[in-house]
């Protein structure tokens, strides 16, 4: 009876940990930004796994046309890939972070193997852009205590999310606003996607559609977007990491 307790228990605690190493909002491992008072107007679009060519560069073109500035967490390699589209979102104003260089989950890396991945995207994003962000958000939202003290010893502050609207799998634009809207209640970070870590080249045509749609219905119920940087300052919040917190 003894044994079975004790493997109910192994297991139960197993599960508790694997769902905090990827809820965004958990703080079990070590603090990370998930937003602002919900009592804010404010609000932070986030595009992730770009850039991605071409719909990075049509997603700027939407953006520009609302007076938008957005938080773009970039994959190294793609990086590499299309400096020019890197470069052009920084270039209009947005705010760019690290993805690490190839998108693994990191909970399945050691502390070396998730240096490496976040020095390597940093020299690909110095490489194209110059000077960028120090945010860094870990891919799947995969982190566990030894990915986040990683993140800080390189001077990153870890970024996760509130609202996502799971449009990875290319759903209707409809459905990614149903998601958005049914989660967004102020100062949310949201999450989206402008390209894929599967390749270049991935279909963002309905998260692009569903970007400008959302943008117009939260403008006019007097919602402000922000970038990441502008979210923390707003909330006192410094976007220098906290050395020595745990995690």
């Amino acid at each position: 009876m003894f044994g079975v307790l004790t493997t109910v228990s192994a297991l139960a605690l197993a599960n508790f940990l694997g769902y905090n190493s990827m809820a965004p909002r958990s703080q079990l491992f070590g603090r990370t930004f998930t937003g602002n008072d919900p009592e804010s107007r404010q609000l932070a679009l986030t595009f992730d796994d770009g850039p991605n060519d071409p719909d990075t560069l049509k997603l700027l073109e939407i953006l520009d046309r609302h007076g938008v500035k957005a938080t773009f967490f970039m994959v190294g390699q793609h990086v590499t890939a299309r400096p020019k589209v890197a470069e052009a979102v920084a270039r209009a104003g947005h705010v760019v972070g690290n993805h690490t260089f190839t998108h693994p989950n990191l909970i399945f890396c050691s502390p070396a193997q998730v240096r490496l991945q976040l020095e390597a995207c940093e020299r690909s994003l110095t490489d194209a852009v110059g000077e960028h962000s120090r945010l860094f958000r870990p891919p799947h939202g995969g982190r566990r205590p030894s990915v986040l003290r990683v993140a800080r010893q390189l001077g990153l502050v870890t970024v996760m999310w509130r609202v996502a609207g799971v449009d990875w799998n290319s759903h209707p634009a409809p459905e990614i606003e149903a998601r958005v809207i049914r989660r967004t209640r102020g100062g949310d970070v949201i999450l989206l996607h402008d390209g894929s870590h599967l390749g270049m080249g991935s279909d963002r045509s309905q998260t692009l559609v569903a970007t400008g749609n959302l943008i117009r219905q939260y403008q006019d119920r007097g919602f402000r977007f922000v970038t990441i940087p502008e979210m923390m300052h707003s909330s006192g919040i410094s976007t220098a990491p906290e050395v020595g917190v745990a995690g």
